[in-house]
C-alpha cells in the first residue's frame, strides 16, 4: 500500500465510521459499466460540499488491490449483478493535484515532482521493472506490459491549475497537454476517473482532453443520483434524526439535476408525458451538519465563498450587480452554459460568471427552461454576506425604486410612475435622452425588477405596427397584468394614447383580456422647468 499506488481503504473506511453514512456505493455499478470501454474516462465537476473526494476514495477502496470485499458486501452496490467483477483488479493511482500545484507557482515542476513519486512507488512493488525516471508515460506502459496490470487513474481537484494558477496560461495549456499525454488513447487506462469543481477547460471549439465525458452539475447524466443527498435519502435521516424535512429542504434543497431517462420511457418523454427525470439535490455536508447538530443554519465552509463570490459580482460586467438584485428578490435570468469557457477568468460578460457561479454551487439551474436561480436559504445567506458593502447601496436603492415603479404600474398610479421615471432620469449616467430608442432603453431599465414577473418584447408586431414594449406574465405569475407600453418623445400622451387605439393593439394579445394594461409614456425634452409639477416624463395608463 502506498501514497499513491494502490491507497488503501483507510479513507473510504473512515467515511464508513461516521455517525451519518448514506449509501452511494450504488454509483459503482455505472462506472464498471464503462471500464475498458470508450467511455472509460469520466469526469466529475461539482462544487465544494457535494461528496466528490467521498466518491474518489470510495472508488480508490473498491478497485486498488488489496483486500476490500468486506466493506462493499453489505453495501447497496452488492444488490447489482456481478457486483464483484473489477473489486481489487487494478493498479490504482490516486493523485490529489493540490498536493503538488500551489497557488501562483510554476506547474511544470509540480508535475515533475508529482511524476517523481509515483513512479518511486511503482518501482517499489514492481522492483525488476526498468522505467525511465523522467517519463511517466512510457514508464506506466512498460509496468503494464511487464505486469499484465492495468491502471485506474483517480485523479482528485483536477482543475486546481485554474483556480490556483488563474492568470498563467502557458502553465494550464502543458497542465491540459500532460494529461492528455498520460491518459488518451493508453492501453494501460483500464479507467480515468476525475473530479473538479470545474468542467474541462476549453479553448476555441477544442479540448486537451475531448476524450472525457463531463458528468457536471449542470449536466450529470447517468451520475445525477449520486451528485448529492437525493430527496429520499434526506427524509429518511430527518425521519431518524426527529428533524423537520419541510426546514432542512428550504434551508439546504434547490438544486435541480437531470438524470438519464430510461429507455422504455424515451418515447413517452418526447411525447411530454414523462418527467421523472428532474431529481432536486441536497448539498451533502450541510444536510449532514444540520442533521448531526439539530441546527439548522448557514454551514457554508469559508473556502472561495462570499469573498469570491463578492469579487466575481463586483466586476459588474453587463450590469451583473443589477441581475443579482433580482436574484437575490427570488427572480431567475436566462443563461447560455455553452458561452463559458470552464475557468475563471475569460469573462466576456455577465453570462459567463453566471455560469461559473452554477460550477461553484451559487446558483442553481433550470435545464428545461434554462435559467438560473438562487436554490435556497443557505446561498441565499452568501449572497447577503456578499453584499453588505457601501458599494451596494445605490444598486439595491435601484432595485426597491423599480419594485416601487411596478407596484404603481399595477395600481394604475400614473403620477408615482411618471415621479418614479424621472427618479431613474435624474440618477442615470446619460440624463439625456435624444430619440425613442434610448427613452425605451431608460424605460426597460427602470422596470428592471419586472424580470421576475415577466417576459419583455420590444417592438411586437400588431399587424397595424409595432408596439414599443411588451410585459407578458410568466406562466409562474398569471395573475399580473399584461402590459402594453407605447413610448412618445417630445410628443404628447394623447398620441401614444390614440396610436394603441387607432392600431388596435389590445386585439393582439386577446389572450390577456381583462388583465391587461395601457400605458404611454412621454419624455418632453424642454419641460417648463418654473412649473410646480415640473418632470420631463408623463405617464396615462387604461385598463384595456
Amino acid at each position: 500500500m502506498g501514497r499513491y499506488l494502490n491507497p488503501g481503504c483507510m479513507k473510504f473506511q473512515q467515511v464508513l465510521n461516521s455517525e451519518i453514512y448514506v449509501d452511494k456505493t450504488g454509483m459503482i455499478s455505472y462506472i464498471n459499466s464503462v471500464v475498458n470501454t470508450e467511455q472509460r474516462y469520466v469526469c466529475v465537476s461539482r462544487p465544494r460540499r457535494f461528496g466528490k473526494t467521498v466518491a474518489a476514495n470510495m472508488l480508490a477502496a473498491y478497485y486498488s488491490k488489496g483486500e476490500s470485499r468486506q466493506l462493499f458486501a453489505d453495501r447497496k452496490i452488492a444488490e447489482c449483478e456481478n457486483w464483484d467483477k473489477y473489486i481489487n483488479q487494478f493498479d490504482v493511482v490516486r493523485v490529489v493535484m493540490t498536493d503538488f500545484i500551489k497557488e501562483n507557482k510554476d506547474v511544470s515542476p509540480a508535475l515533475e515532482k508529482m511524476t517523481e513519486r509515483i513512479l518511486e512507488e511503482l518501482s517499489e512493488a514492481y522492483p525488476d521493472v526498468r522505467y525511465d525516471a523522467d517519463d511517466l508515460f512510457y514508464s506506466m506502459d512498460k509496468f503494464y506490459r511487464k505486469t499484465g496490470k492495468q491502471f485506474v487513474i483517480i485523479i482528485d481537484e483536477w482543475d486546481v491549475a485554474f483556480r490556483a494558477c488563474k492568470e498563467d496560461k502557458d502553465g494550464q495549456k502543458l497542465y491540459l497537454d500532460f494529461l492528455r499525454d498520460w491518459l488518451k488513447d493508453q492501453e494501460y487506462v483500464a479507467l480515468a476517473y476525475m473530479t473538479g469543481i470545474l468542467p474541462i477547460k476549453k479553448y476555441g471549439q477544442h479540448s486537451a482532453l475531448n476524450m472525457f465525458d463531463e458528468y457536471s452539475i449542470i449536466t450529470p447524466m447517468q451520475l445525477a443520483p449520486y451528485t448529492g443527498f437525493t430527496e429520499n435519502e434526506v427524509r429518511a435521516l430527518c425521519e431518524k434524526y426527529n428533524m423537520h424535512y419541510e426546514d432542512i429542504a428550504r434551508w439546504y434543497n434547490g438544486y435541480v439535476v437531470n438524470t438519464q431517462i430510461p429507455v422504455e420511457m424515451r418515447d413517452k418523454y418526447r411525447l411530454g408525458e414523462y418527467d421523472n427525470n428532474n431529481l432536486s439535490i441536497y448539498s451533502p455536508l450541510s444536510v449532514v451538519k444540520a442533521i448531526s447538530n439539530g441546527i439548522i443554519q448557514n454551514y457554508w465552509n469559508k473556502t472561495e465563498t462570499y469573498e469570491a463570490l463578492a469579487e466575481y459580482i463586483r466586476m459588474n460586467l453587463d450590469g451583473l450587480k443589477d441581475s443579482v438584485a433580482l436574484l437575490m428578490d427570488g427572480g431567475r435570468l436566462k443563461v447560455n452554459i455553452n458561452k463559458y469557457q470552464n475557468d475563471m477568468t475569460s469573462f466576456n460578460g455577465s453570462n459567463d460568471v453566471l455560469v461559473m457561479l452554477i460550477h461553484l454551487g451559487y446558483l442553481g439551474y433550470d435545464v428545461d427552461t434554462k435559467e438560473v436561480f438562487i436554490p435556497n436559504n443557505e446561498i441565499l445567506d452568501e449572497f447577503r454576506n456578499s453584499t453588505e458593502s457601501e458599494e451596494w447601496i445605490d444598486t439595491f436603492t435601484s432595485f426597491k425604486k423599480s419594485q416601487k415603479l411596478l407596484s404603481a404600474t399595477w395600481d394604475c398610479n400614473e403620477e408615482k410612475v411618471a415621479e418614479l421615471l424621472e427618479w431613474f432620469h435624474d440618477t442615470a449616467e446619460n440624463k439625456t435622452y435624444n430619440s425613442e430608442a434610448a427613452l425605451s432603453y431608460a424605460v426597460q431599465m427602470a422596470y428592471y425588477a419586472g424580470q421576475k414577473y415577466y417576459t419583455t418584447i420590444q417592438e411586437l408586431d400588431s399587424g397595424k405596427g409595432y408596439v414599443d414594449l411588451v410585459y407578458l406574465p410568466s406562466p409562474k405569475h398569471p395573475d399580473k397584468p399584461a402590459l402594453l407600453i407605447e413610448l412618445k418623445y417630445d410628443k404628447t400622451l394623447e398620441t401614444a394614447i390614440d396610436q394603441i387605439r387607432s392600431r388596435n393593439y389590445p386585439q393582439k394579445l386577446e389572450h390577456y383580456k381583462d388583465n391587461l394594461l395601457l400605458i404611454s409614456i412621454n419624455y418632453e425634452k424642454d419641460a417648463d422647468s418654473t412649473d410646480t409639477a415640473y418632470k420631463h416624463h408623463s405617464c396615462s395608463i387604461e385598463k384595456a
